[in-house]
């Protein structure tokens, strides 16, 4: 069994195919497929192109929301300098990184916010946003709480309307559009983060940017983490199934 099948994934993945064990087994053996090709758990910090670029248009936030979820923010507003290709992987080390080191997790942990602020159709190619979205919801399924679309603008109204065709109704629903001029949006951003932490950019009083020197550092500890804890479940499972 591979090392990624903990108990609690397995519980994830039932909970997100509505509790049918042969969609839950289906969906897993596909992962498992995906998994050895793809290899997510081998891909570390130091694997990601342009990491100091990069690592500003998407990161795990140093803070957790409300409800004691991780955050994850991209900001696709921020030109790419590498390939469709490199930046999916970096979107695949982050998903790894928030899914294996919340291993003990059994309810959907990530907060997704996701900066749109001055966005245009060359932002996000569709082939990118529909590879993420296939990820996301076919290999790391239930991870997320709740999508938060911050600053739309009205030329992104056509693009989300192609967009929902590639997500199933689980996610659709998690998805939230805020503005930061908007109380109603002030409201539903206030109950989910702390407003003191929350960046400006999404309408909180944080004005303190990245420190891309300390994320790295962060994210090599995890990544320290991450391996330690997969060796640990593939050793649990060798003794399981009595291979040495």
């Amino acid at each position: 069994m591979p090392a990624f099948l903990s108990d609690t994934t397995i519980r994830r993945f039932l909970r997100a195919r509505n509790w049918s064990t042969e969609q839950a087994t289906k969906s897993l053996k596909e992962t498992v497929k995906w998994r050895r090709q793809y290899r997510p758990e081998s891909i570390y910090w130091d694997d990601i192109a342009d990491k100091e670029y990069e690592g500003r248009r998407a990161y795990i936030a140093d803070y957790l929301d409300a409800k004691g979820r991780s955050i994850l923010i991209t900001k696709p507003t921020i030109k790419g300098r590498v390939s469709g290709k490199e930046q999916i992987k970096h979107f695949v080390y982050l998903l790894e990184s928030l899914a294996m080191n919340s291993a003990d997790e059994q309810e959907e942990h990530i907060t997704w916010l996701i900066d749109l602020r001055g966005w245009s159709i060359s932002s996000t190619p569709l082939s990118t946003s529909r590879e993420s979205m296939h990820i996301v919801q076919n290999y790391y399924p239930g991870i997320i709480a709740v999508a938060i679309l911050s600053n739309t603008p009205r030329i992104f109204e056509s693009f989300c309307k192609i967009i929902k065709h590639f997500l199933e109704a689980k996610m659709n629903e998690k998805v939230k559009f805020v503005y930061t001029n908007n109380p109603e949006s002030h409201k539903i951003v206030s109950e989910i983060f702390n407003m003191d932490q929350l960046e400006t950019a999404f309408g909180g009083r944080n004005s303190i940017t990245i420190d891309i020197e300390n994320y790295a550092e962060r994210m090599r500890r995890s990544d320290l983490t991450r391996g330690v804890l997969t060796l640990s479940i593939q050793t649990d499972t060798n003794l399981i199934s009595g291979h040495h």
